[in-house]
């Protein structure tokens, strides 16, 4: 028979100081895994803050200097381009070389040009003369210098009048000289289009930039 020693310590209780301790422990330990995921949940914050102001800071530069998406809204380009196109314009084009005749760009709008509400902003059309050069119609054919201009781009039949000539006619525009620093533009779709017999030329420096490439709808993209 065994008998139990008054006196004597159970060893393999846990004494309340080391209870304690492990409790303090296992306190500190959860702590330290909450500070870690609050760090890490700003420090993924930060990141993905700079991430994105890095991206539109490059998306505002790129649209500044480079490259601009533009809508077509209206038919004065066809067949080229077709309402609801959007296009590409590259704004460094003529930052690195002439403007050059068969050019499709996109211009600030003449003041002529310019819609009582002052809502259209910005034109498309296709560079036809050049700085010094004589533009004139005659017959519905368009001139330059003299010479008559090939426009393969045009819908066969298509004529180019002077302004405000009557439905069964077909006006010439006497022979004009582009200034320095100007260029003349017209549409393809020349029966619907506002351009340069109207307003005029237009100075270089309002062009946005040379349209080169159509973006949408996918089925049509390419360059231009």
């Amino acid at each position: 028979m065994t008998d139990l020693d008054p006196g004597a310590v159970d060893t393999t209780a846990p004494s309340f100081e080391s209870q304690t301790a492990k409790d303090h422990a296992r306190s500190e330990a959860a702590g330290s895994k909450r500070s870690d995921k609050a760090r890490k949940t700003r420090r993924t914050i930060i990141e993905w803050t700079i991430l994105i102001g890095s991206a539109l800071v490059i998306a505002i530069l790129i649209k500044t200097f480079l490259f601009q998406a533009f809508y077509i809204p209206s038919e004065s380009m066809k067949p080229t381009l077709n309402v609801g196109d959007r296009v590409l314009v590259n704004k460094v084009s003529y930052r690195l070389h002439d403007v050059n005749r068969g050019d499709i760009v996109v211009f600030e709008t003449p003041p002529k040009a310019k819609d009582a509400n002052g809502e259209i902003k910005d034109l498309v059309k296709r560079v036809i003369a050049l700085p010094g050069e004589s533009f004139s119609t005659r017959s519905g054919g368009v001139y330059i210098n003299g010479r008559a201009l090939k426009e393969p781009y045009l819908q066969r039949g298509v004529r180019t009048c002077a302004p405000n000539t009557s439905a069964t006619g077909c006006g010439d525009v006497a022979p004009t000289t582009i200034p320095a620093g100007d260029i003349l533009v017209l549409g393809d779709n020349r029966p619907a289009s506002k351009d340069s017999r109207f307003f005029g030329p237009i100075k270089e420096s309002s062009i946005v930039g040379r349209v080169f490439l159509r973006i949408w709808p996918l089925n049509d993209l390419g360059f231009l």
